[in-house]
């Protein structure tokens, strides 16, 4: 897999991490804006780029447990968008 595609999916989830951490409460929205400025930093600044449940565990706003429904989520998400996608072919 290419950079250029790995850094999409990685965004593409990182939106939707941070969409369901904000649906869910456990982040607010500012919250979620900074950490997405952070990732931004770090990107243009040349360090690792940080997934976001990582900088929401590092800043006490996220527990480990709150961090492993979202990703939940995010897996069935993913597998109903793929069911949907069948059913239609």
């Amino acid at each position: 897999m290419g950079n250029s595609r790995r850094s999409d999916i990685l965004v593409e989830y990182s939106r939707r991490f941070g969409m369901i951490a904000v649906n869910r409460g456990y982040v607010t929205k500012t919250q979620l804006k900074e950490a997405l400025s952070e990732q931004i930093d770090d990107d243009l600044g040349g360090r690792p780029h940080q997934l976001l449940g990582k900088i929401f565990f590092e800043k006490h706003l996220m527990n480990l447990n709150q961090i492993e429904q979202v990703l939940d989520e995010l897996v069935m998400e993913k597998i109903r968008q793929k069911g949907s996608k069948k059913k239609k072919n």
